[in-house]
């Protein structure tokens, strides 16, 4: 039996997904990196950290959306479970210049 269970095992880590981590820097109304890419499936981490003020990162088409306090930092995870080129930006309209924060999440396929 051990001999079958082997083969299993082997092919279920080749399926596992992939865990990537991102710290991405929020500053005078920019995001760094502006462009992020991953594989299709992997799990995503994101430290998104404010340098000044308060900032926002959305991504719609991953029904995301967090709040990064003025000097501080929040952790974002999901399941890049979808291929292609989605925008990432701070949807805060205290100040005009969010309007100007933009990214790319691009997925690759597997």
């Amino acid at each position: 039996m051990r001999a079958h269970a082997a083969p299993a095992a082997a092919a279920a880590q080749e399926q596992a997904p992939n865990r990537r981590e991102f710290s991405i820097h929020a500053t005078d109304y920019r995001f760094s990196p502006d462009r992020i890419e991953v594989t299709q499936d992997d799990l995503v981490k994101l430290t998104v950290q404010s340098g000044d003020v308060a900032y926002s990162f959305t991504i719609d088409e991953y029904r995301l959306a967090r709040r990064i306090p003025a000097g501080g930092s929040t952790t974002i995870e999901f399941r890049a479970d979808r291929t292609g080129s989605f925008p990432y930006y701070s949807n805060m309209t205290n100040d005009g210049r969010h309007a100007s924060m933009r990214g790319q999440l691009v997925v690759r396929g597997r």
